[in-house]
C-alpha cells in the first residue's frame, strides 16, 4: 500500500479517564504556583466538582484567581481578561467548561505574555499581525462533548449581528499542553446540551474522514470516534446514572477529542461552512448548525461528488459510515450512502433540533449566508460546491 505525505501538527498532552479531574491540581503545579481558571457560569463553580478542586488547590499551596466567560467569547472580553490579568505573575491559565470557554482559555494564555490585542492576530478581520508567542501553558478541561478545542490550536472569537463575524485567533502555541478529558464531567449536561454537542462532534469527524486533505492517520483516529459515537450517542443522550449512560459519556467525551484533533490536522468542510455564518449572522448555537445541516449537506455532496468526481475516495467513505449506523453490511456502497443520508435525516428528527425559520432566517438571508460560507473549512470539502447547491441546503432546512 502507497502513502502520501502528510504532516501532523502539535498534539497536547492527553489524560483521558473518569475521575481524573482529581489529577488536575497536580498537573497545574507541574508549571508554578499561581493559576487563573477559565470558567463558565455553570461549569465548574455550580458543579459537584468545583468546591473539591478549589479545596485541593488550597492545600497544594495553589493560588487562584478566577474569569467567568458568559456567552461565546469576543474579542472585547479577551482583551478585557488580559488587561485585567497581565500583572497577575500567572503560571498557567486552566480552562474548566465548554468550547467557548476553552476558545477563551486558548486566546487568554496567548496574550498574557504581551499583552497584545487579540485582534491584531485574528484572522481576516484583524490587523493581519503575526504571532509568535509566547503563551502561557494551558490546561483544557472540556465539561462538554462537542468541540474537541481541547485539541486546538485556535480560538474562535464572535462578534453577533448583521456586520457579525466568527474568526479564528490561531497558531500551534495555543495549543494546550494537556487536555485532562474526563467523562464524569458530562454528567450534569442536558439531553439538549448532548443532542448539539454530540451532533457537532459526529460532524466533525465525518467532515474529516471525508476531508480533500485526509490521510491514513486522521482516517484511524476518524473512524475510531465515529465508532465510539455510533455505540454511545444514545445512551449518553438518554442519560441518567446507570452503567449504559456513563459508557455512553465516555464514548461521546472519547469521539469529541478525536474530532478536534482530526479537525485540526485536515479541515472540516460544508456544514462548518455555514455554521460559521448562521451563527455570527444569527443566534444560532454552534451545535444546532451543525445538526440542523448535516443530512442536508450529506446528500448535497453525495450529489455532488457522484456528478462531478465519480472516482472520489469519499463516496467509499460516507458508504461505510452508512453501513455503521445501521444500514447493514450488505448494501452496496450506492444504498449505504443513501442509508446515511436517512439515518442522519432521522435522528435529527428524533432530537427535534430547530430549524433555521426558528431563529428568524429566511429566504431573503440566504444570499448573505451563500456570501459569507467560503471559508477555510468550506476549501477542505470533499467536492466544490456551487452557490445554488449551497443555497438549496439553507432552503431545505428553513
Amino acid at each position: 500500500m502507497n502513502f502520501a505525505p502528510f504532516a501532523i501538527t502539535t498534539l497536547p498532552r492527553i489524560v483521558f479517564g473518569a475521575g481524573r479531574i482529581a489529577e488536575l491540581p497536580q498537573l497545574i503545579a507541574e508549571y508554578g504556583r499561581r493559576v487563573l481558571l477559565v470558567t463558565g457560569r455553570h461549569s465548574l463553580l455550580n458543579s459537584p466538582h468545583g468546591p473539591a478542586l478549589l479545596q485541593a488547590l488550597m492545600q497544594a499551596g495553589i493560588s487562584h484567581e478566577s474569569f467567568i466567560v458568559a456567552g461565546e467569547p469576543s474579542p472585547e472580553m479577551v482583551d478585557a481578561a488580559v488587561a485585567r490579568y497581565r500583572a497577575a505573575g500567572l503560571d498557567v491559565v486552566v480552562g474548566i467548561g465548554g468550547g467557548s470557554v476553552l476558545d477563551a482559555a486558548k486566546a487568554i494564555a496567548g496574550l498574557l505574555p504581551t499583552g497584545n490585542s487579540v485582534l491584531d492576530h485574528l484572522e481576516d478581520v484583524g490587523r493581519g499581525l503575526p504571532y509568535t508567542g509566547p503563551a502561557l501553558p494551558l490546561i483544557a478541561v472540556p465539561t462538554t462533548a462537542g468541540t474537541g478545542s481541547e485539541a486546538t490550536k485556535n480560538a474562535v472569537l464572535s462578534r453577533h449581528g448583521r456586520d457579525g463575524f466568527k474568526k479564528s485567533f490561531r497558531h500551534d502555541c495555543l495549543v494546550p499542553r494537556i487536555a485532562l478529558v474526563d467523562p464524569q464531567l458530562l454528567a450534569a449536561c442536558p439531553p439538549h446540551l448532548i443532542a448539539a454537542q454530540g451532533l457537532d462532534a459526529f460532524t466533525q469527524l465525518l467532515e474529516s474522514y471525508v476531508s480533500l486533505r485526509a490521510n491514513p492517520f486522521t482516517d484511524a483516529l476518524a473512524w475510531s470516534g465515529l465508532e465510539a459515537i455510533a455505540g454511545g450517542f444514545w445512551a449518553a443522550w438518554e442519560g441518567g446514572d446507570t452503567p449504559a449512560a456513563a459508557a455512553g459519556r465516555s464514548a461521546m467525551a472519547y469521539a469529541a477529542l478525536l474530532s478536534g484533533i482530526t479537525l485540526a490536522q485536515v479541515g472540516l468542510g460544508s456544514v462548518h461552512g455555514l455554521a460559521q455564518p448562521l451563527g455570527s449572522l444569527f443566534p444560532v448555537p454552534h451545535g444546532v448548525a451543525c445538526g440542523t445541516m448535516l443530512a442536508a449537506a450529506t446528500a448535497t455532496n453525495l450529489q455532488a461528488l457522484r456528478e462531478r468526481a465519480p472516482e472520489s475516495a469519499a463516496l467509499a467513505k460516507y458508504a461505510r459510515v452508512g453501513r455503521l449506523l445501521g444500514g447493514g453490511t450488505a448494501l452496496d456502497d450506492e444504498r449505504a450512502a443513501q442509508a446515511l443520508v436517512s439515518t442522519l435525516a432521522a435522528w435529527i428528527e428524533k432530537l427535534n433540533l430547530p430549524r433555521l425559520g426558528d431563529f428568524g432566517i429566511s429566504a431573503e438571508d440566504i444570499p448573505a449566508i451563500v456570501a459569507a460560507s467560503r471559508n477555510n473549512s468550506m476549501k477542505s470539502n470533499p467536492v466544490l460546491l456551487n452557490d445554488g447547491e449551497i443555497a438549496a441546503m439553507v432552503r431545505q432546512r428553513l
